[in-house]
């Protein structure tokens, strides 16, 4: 490529094309059909993963007979799980199970004509079965976490560049149950340029500063899968990684392998799964902690510090990305307003009551981003708001812009 100087030797036309040119990298790189809502979590008791294989009169009763030992079957995991061992599990009617059983996940299934084979998941209902377990509603949960999933395939690493696989069994993981508060965003907009392998390889604390205070989360975690083909169509083995925080801290790492790549989507389930498992139980350890060089007294202004964290000409780390000068922030004549992570709640009939919402949200002053976060349509989703000031100074901008805002438990919820 030729330099700037001898393309300025050229003449304008010269430097014309080559405008064009810087133009449109920048615009295929935050354009294109990208991006994927993480789904509404339900706050409900999930077990996944149980196998039938039932044979009946027709496929429709293979089928509900299949569905009907999978509630009892899960109800005896679900008590397993909170009190150690199936043994001593009450014995619930079918009649009882369905009035505790919210919805069933299908996760793959056969239909035969006498014979069904599947593999489901229950999501039983938190309060009704929360009172026959004896567990509490509610659970202790780590710090805001922003997450960067990365995949390695054909030696190419890509987060929300692209809807990959790995990315899209993140965004549909439900999070209700999980210990951890994942800080999950749509890959739309700059996040693509944000949010990237390169960022995750740059363990300079200004940025990630910057990048935190943005999408209010404590720390970051960058769980990690490598894609290893064996043959076009055939075997593939997953190498996951658990990692989190700036310097990229290994917590655990394990492999799974399907044997042919149209397994590969139920392999990433599992895989966020086992992930999950792992930062819930470092949480649980004292090891997930948040690093106390990302918390800020101030917060500080995302676009006030991307020009200073530009590097000089020719300065790069050793993986090809712009090397930053210094980890330390710099002082500030002026420090801004505090700025503060709130959740809202609000009803999404439809997709354009999403956009409205967010526009109208993000108009108020004193807004910093205002995203949705987990999308639920005819129902309730949840947006993730950043804002200057404390919860009373937001009610009062919320309801100057016509929305009736109630509050419980520290999160708003918002209607017209």
């Amino acid at each position: 490529m030729l330099k700037f100087s001898r393309l300025a030797r050229l003449g304008p036309l010269a430097l014309a094309i080559a405008a064009v040119g810087v133009s449109a990298v920048l615009y295929a790189q935050i354009e294109g059909n990208r991006g994927v809502n993480p789904v509404g979590s339900v706050s409900a008791l999930e077990v996944t993963g149980i196998t039938v294989d039932i044979a009946g009169k027709t496929g429709h009763d293979a089928r509900m007979g299949g569905w009907r030992e999978a509630q009892r079957r899960g109800w005896r995991m679900l008590w397993a799980k909170y009190h150690g061992g199936s043994l001593g599990a009450p014995g619930l009617s079918d009649a009882v199970l369905d009035g505790i059983v919210s919805s069933i996940i299908i996760e793959d299934e056969q239909i035969g004509e006498r014979r069904y084979i599947a593999r489901l998941g229950i999501q039983f209902d938190r309060v009704r079965a929360g009172q026959i377990l004896g567990i509490s509603g509610t659970a202790a949960r780590s710090a805001p976490l922003l997450l960067i999933p990365i995949q390695w395939s054909g030696g190419t690493a890509t987060s929300y560049e692209t809807n990959s696989p790995w990315l899209l069994a993140w965004a549909s993981f439900n999070t209700a149950n999980s210990q951890i508060d994942y800080v999950r965003t749509n890959g739309r907009g700059a996040d693509p340029l944000q949010l990237n392998y390169g960022q995750t390889a740059r363990p300079g604390r200004r940025r990630w500063r910057a990048l935190l205070d943005q999408y209010g989360a404590a720390d970051v975690l960058i769980p990690t899968v490598r894609l290893e083909r064996l043959w076009p169509g055939g075997p593939v083995i997953g190498h996951f990684t658990a990692r989190y925080g700036p310097d990229n801290m290994i917590l655990d790492s394990f492999k799974l392998r399907v044997e042919t790549s149209s397994n590969l989507p139920a392999m990433m389930t599992q895989g966020v799964r086992r992930m999950d498992e792992i930062y819930a139980n470092a949480l649980a350890n004292g090891v997930l902690r948040p690093d106390t060089s990302l918390v800020l007294d101030t917060p500080l202004d995302p676009e006030e510090l991307l020009p200073e964290d530009l590097p000089t000409e020719g300065e790069t780390d050793a993986t090809g990305l712009p090397a930053e000068t210094s980890s330390e922030p710099r002082e500030s004549a002026a420090p801004s307003a505090g700025v503060q992570a709130f959740t809202l709640y609000f009803e999404t009939p439809d997709v354009g009551s999403v956009t409205s919402t967010e526009g109208a949200v993000r108009s108020i002053p004193g807004v910093k981003t205002a995203s949705t976060t987990s999308l639920a349509l005819g129902g309730t989703s949840v947006m993730r708001v950043s804002f200057a000031g404390d919860t009373g100074m937001l009610r009062l901008a919320l309801a100057a812009r016509g929305f009736s805002v109630s509050e419980s438990g520290g999160t708003l919820t918002i209607s017209r």
